[in-house]
């Protein structure tokens, strides 16, 4: 940001003013998580130091990967065909929207596959896209490789919480740095099977506690598909947080329905309706352990990650 001041360029045709960037540059990131896989094409425009990303599409197809994994170690013939045609049909796509870059990357459901390293050959054989099956510290780095440390206030100290069909990814951040970070095999996906121990869950909360910033007040920033629904339920505007009284409000109104009718009535999908119960758990609980009164959503995830990492890489870091 040289002068602080965005550039314009004003053309005869348009009595508005049209931002003509210095540079536009496309992105592409895939997400392999534990509930669904999705891709993101971005479009990145920059001008005068100032820098937009833009979803221009995201797509998302509801395959169900921690299912097998969780219940059995392995992914099933059924779900690998599904996967593998998936990703086959995102080649495509990727052909037509000819990003600068991609990166694929799979997470807790893929890593603890037993097959999951086969499959991830498969689809480099077939479909030509490399998926890297990624840790939970790596699945952290992405999501602060979205700049989040910079929108933060010096003055408070905000935990990140990222829930998905098999991990929770929790990170603390104070003045604009990240102080720990550790990924639980905590998920919605494993909760409807039973899979979350008690053990686990005490985990969770001991590090929670642990790790707590002193001397702070305390936020939280909430990720995830879930959260993205608790957000619009809560009926907040973009930049509002939630506070704690309204999540938990949320919680005990989730569960007053039954799936049909959170389907019909809340208008949720029915690979959304039921995660979204065990994720309103996992949200609450961590906020009351923590003693947190507020949670910010500003609705990015591992996807937005990737493409934040791929444009630094090709602009030197801006």
């Amino acid at each position: 940001m040289s002068d602080g001041k965005k550039k314009f360029h004003v053309t005869k045709r348009n009595a508005k003013q049209t931002w003509i960037p210095d540079s536009d540059q496309r992105f592409a990131a895939i997400d392999v998580g534990s509930n669904g896989v999705r891709l993101l094409l971005s479009r990145v425009m920059t001008s005068g130091g100032y820098s937009v990303f833009a979803k221009e599409s995201l797509v998302r197809m509801p395959i169900r990967l921690g299912a097998d994994v969780f219940a059995q170690g392995s992914i099933s013939k059924e779900k690998e065909e599904q996967l593998v045609s998936t990703m086959i049909a995102f080649f495509y796509l990727l052909q037509a929207y000819i990003p600068q870059d991609y990166r694929a990357c799979a997470t807790s459901a893929m890593r603890e596959a037993q097959n999951g390293p086969r499959i991830a050959e498969r689809i480099r054989v077939e479909s030509g896209l490399d998926l890297e099956i990624i840790d939970g510290g790596l699945e952290a780095e992405m999501i602060f490789a979205a700049h989040v440390a910079e929108t933060l206030e010096p003055n408070q100290a905000y935990l990140y919480i990222d829930v998905g069909g098999g991990s929770t990814e929790l990170s603390y951040f104070a003045k604009k740095q990240r102080l720990a970070s550790k990924s639980f095999p905590i998920g919605t996906v494993r909760f409807l099977n039973d899979q979350v121990t008690h053990a686990d869950w005490m985990e969770m909360q001991g590090w929670v506690l642990e790790h707590k910033p002193e001397n702070l007040k305390l936020c939280a920033i909430g990720s995830g598909g879930n959260m993205n629904k608790m957000f619009r339920l809560a009926g907040k505007a973009n930049d509002e947080p939630v506070d704690l009284a309204t999540m938990q409000s949320i919680d005990e109104m989730l569960q007053k329905y039954n799936m049909e009718e959170r389907i019909r009535v809340l208008h949720l999908r029915p690979d959304r309706a039921d995660v979204i119960i065990p994720a309103s758990k996992i949200f609450r609980s961590i906020m009351e352990w923590g003693q947190i009164d507020k949670i910010y959503v500003p609705q990015f995830g591992l996807v937005d990650g990737l493409v934040h990492d791929m444009y630094d890489k090709y602009n030197g870091s801006r």
